[in-house]
Order: structure tokens, then sequence, then C-alpha cells
């Protein structure tokens, strides 16, 4: 692995149990990016750590300014980018605080500014994203939580949707059959704008509840996310840095 980057979700704005090494600000050709960029230590190892929605969690999924996270943290020489995403569970098998390493997702977004092609250079430049999660990149985060003992799902598909409203019953039939597992608001345009940039990217998501509609069919409660996502804390910080120390 070259340089990791870490992209941190709903409850992951910082991560504990590492050193700081220092702390930039990087203006982009695309504006702001969401937060000072960390570069990070842990092991011996450096990294770089980017929180998605801001230090204080303030920008919903929608406003985010992917394509200035993407440039800074390539601007800053991350080859490889770990992106963690809170999620809505679909599938039978992935109730709350499931851990998941999926391989494939469905845009349901609309109106996002995602990709640094968009012909203000002339330049017309259709990227494949037939695989948008890479695989070996993938395979790292599998091994890393074998070997401390941690299941993970291995496999799934993402649906993204808008936000920052979550989603009717309805829609969440129609994504079930789409062949969605999970559901969230963040995977695009962060996958294409990486492979845009020749970055390897893949997503550790952790379901923190269901989905409208499945569980017990009752509302999705702020209360229960926000419990998850606590319950869900151990285990991602946990693999995260396993997945450093391997490297």
């Amino acid at each position: 692995m070259g340089v990791l980057g870490i992209i941190g979700g709903s409850g992951f704005s910082a991560l504990p149990d590492t050193e700081l090494v220092q702390r930039q600000w990087l203006d982009t050709p695309y504006g702001a990016p969401s937060a000072d960029l960390l570069t990070l230590r842990h092991a011996g190892r450096e990294f770089l750590f980017l929180p998605r929605h801001g230090e204080g969690h303030s920008i919903p999924p929608h406003a985010i300014n992917y394509r200035a996270n993407i440039h800074a943290l390539s601007d800053a020489g991350a080859t490889d980018v770990v992106a963690l995403g809170a999620v809505g569970g679909i599938a039978d098998d992935c109730g709350p605080l499931r851990l998941c390493i999926p391989d494939q997702l469905i845009d349901y977004t609309w109106g996002r500014l995602g990709t640094y092609y968009d012909g203000a250079d002339g330049e017309v430049v259709h990227v494949d994203i037939t695989a948008p999660f890479t695989s070996a990149l993938r395979a790292r985060l599998l091994a890393a939580g074998a070997g401390i003992g941690l299941s993970l799902r291995d496999g799934g598909t993402y649906g993204v949707t808008q936000g920052p409203r979550l989603e009717t019953a309805a829609e969440i039939r129609r994504m079930e059959r789409d062949g969605c597992d999970l559901v969230g608001m963040t995977a695009m345009p962060e996958a294409s704008l990486a492979r845009e940039r020749g970055l390897h990217y893949a997503l550790l998501a952790f379901v923190v509840n269901w989905a409208a509609g499945k569980g017990d069919g009752g509302e999705v409660g702020m209360d229960e996310i926000r419990a998850n996502l606590a319950g869900c804390g151990d285990a991602v910080r946990s693999l995260l840095l396993a997945l450093l120390a391997e490297a």
C-alpha cells in the first residue's frame, strides 16, 4: 500500500490512538474541502485523515464538496483511500452493527458535482467504474478484519441516495428490487472522483439502522442511529488501526 487516506464519516470526525503530525489547509481549484487535512501517525506509519462532514459534522451529504475533498487527498499524496460510511441495512444479514465491505453501488443522487471532466477544458473523458471499489484494497480490509477476529460482510451493493432526509419504505422496496443491500448517502461521487484521480478506493460501511420498512417496520429514530454509531465505534477503529499496522 502507498499513502493511505481515510475519509471520516458520520460519528468519525477524529481518530483516537493516533499522533497528530501535521494539520494543513489545502485550497483547491474546486473550492474548499470539508476541513483541515490531518497527517496522523500510528504504529510508526503516517496517513492522511479528512472528515467528510467537517470537524463538527456540520455539512450534510448533498452539500459536501466531494471534488475538493478528493483533490486535496490526491494533492497531499494519497494513493489509497478508505472511506467510512454509516448506512442503513436492507439485506436480511445487514442489520444494525454489521460491518460491510461492499463491492458494488447504484447511484440515485442528482445534481452533485461529480466529475473533474466537466468540459471546461474542452476534454471529454469517460472513466470505467465497472468495479467501483478497488479489489486489492477491499482484500486488505477483509484480511485486517480477519487478523483481529472481526466479522465483516464481504461484498454487497450500496445504494447512494441524495439525503439529507431518510428514504421512504417504497423507495427502499424499489432499491431492494434493484439489488441493493445497503443504503447510504456519500459513496458517490466519491468513488468515481477517486477513479478519475487514479486513487484506489474502498468503503467500510457500518450499519446504524434498518432501512425504512425493514426490521420491525417502525420509524427510524435518531436516538437509535446515534446509539448504533457508538456501538460500531470500537470495531471500526480497531479495523482501521489493524490495517495501518499491517501496511
